[in-house]
């Protein structure tokens, strides 16, 4: 199978998404009955990975997996939008935090989704937008 026809389709399942995601809360919004379900908030980004040195000198990888939990419906939209830029934010950081590890040493997960928090509300220029941490693994 030819791998590099499947690149082809990511421009199209990207635009599905965003419209999936717009969908359903213009759906609940325009029905005009309360007690209804939930709109979906959540986002899961993919995997930011970074370069850490191991106890014995050689490299290993500090994966984080999360996702950011938007309320409002404007800036949900906005926020699939701009997935790009905040994945450049996100790699940003955890490039930064995986850099002052010692090697073998823990990270510092506090300090990591703190940064994290501001780099979301850097990039969209206001808050509204509420950064999870899923997991962070250092391999």
């Amino acid at each position: 199978m030819d791998r590099r026809a499947l690149f082809a389709f990511l421009p199209a399942a990207g635009a599905l998404a965003a419209q999936a995601l717009t969908a359903a809360p213009a759906e609940a919004a325009s029905g005009g009955k309360s007690g209804g379900a939930p709109t979906n908030s959540y986002i899961r980004l993919p995997t930011v990975t970074a370069t850490v040195m191991r106890p014995d000198g050689r490299r290993g990888v500090l994966a984080v997996e999360a996702g950011i939990d938007v309320k409002d419906e404007e800036l949900r939209l906005r926020a699939v939008q701009e997935t790009p830029r905040l994945r450049a934010a996100y790699n940003e950081v955890v490039q930064r935090a995986a850099a002052g590890i010692s090697p073998g040493g823990p990270p510092d997960i506090e300090r990591l989704h703190r940064d994290l928090q501001r780099a979301t509300a850097r990039t969209f220029g206001r808050g509204g937008a509420v950064f999870l941490i899923g997991s962070v693994t250092v391999i």
